[in-house]
């Protein structure tokens, strides 16, 4: 199945000059979802994890049933104040603009393996935001996967020395 034509290309947002890759079309589609995961999964168990981990929001809907097929727990990372309790954050830069992450104090253990999981690797900056998170953590990144790498945005220089693997190459 051609994955990469599931995915709509929208120009000219969230602002003029970015073209948005939206998975939601791919997602409507039961089969083209159920092969998207199952790739996933396949390509993923090299990484040995312990854990998922992913970010909100698109992050959450490939990253929970990765997990579920890997047979292994899920931690969400969320954008700042969507998080009861102690939690630790990290900002970031985004291909338009600025962000941040946190995570629950405690949800990634000390000597844990995470595999991180998002839909589109762009600047890197999200992914790299995750890595920190997981570093004060005391995780270890087992890897990093994606359903998409868009080409032309340098995301995969700032995961240098990181197990890495994409789904999709597309334009930026």
């Amino acid at each position: 199945m051609d994955l990469a034509g599931k995915i709509r290309l929208i120009k000219d947002f969230p602002k003029p000059g970015i073209n948005f890759r939206d998975i939601t079309t791919l997602l409507q589609d039961a089969a083209a979802f159920r092969q998207t995961v199952d790739k996933l999964s396949e390509l993923c168990r090299q990484f040995e994890a312990d854990v998922v981990a992913c970010p909100e929001a698109r992050g959450f809907v490939l990253g929970a049933p990765l997990a579920y097929a890997m047979g292994k727990g899920v931690v969400l990372l969320r954008k700042p104040g969507k998080l009861p309790g102690q939690t630790l954050c990290h900002s970031y830069d985004l291909e338009y603009g600025t962000d941040a992450l946190e995570v629950h104090a405690g949800a990634i253990l000390p000597g844990q393996k995470v595999l991180l999981v998002d839909d589109v690797l762009a600047t890197g900056g999200t992914v790299a935001a995750a890595v920190e998170l997981v570093k004060k953590c005391g995780g270890e990144i087992a890897g990093v996967a994606f359903l998409i790498e868009l080409l032309g945005l340098a995301g995969r220089e700032k995961l240098k020395g990181l197990p890495l693997i994409t789904l999709l190459q597309l334009e930026a």
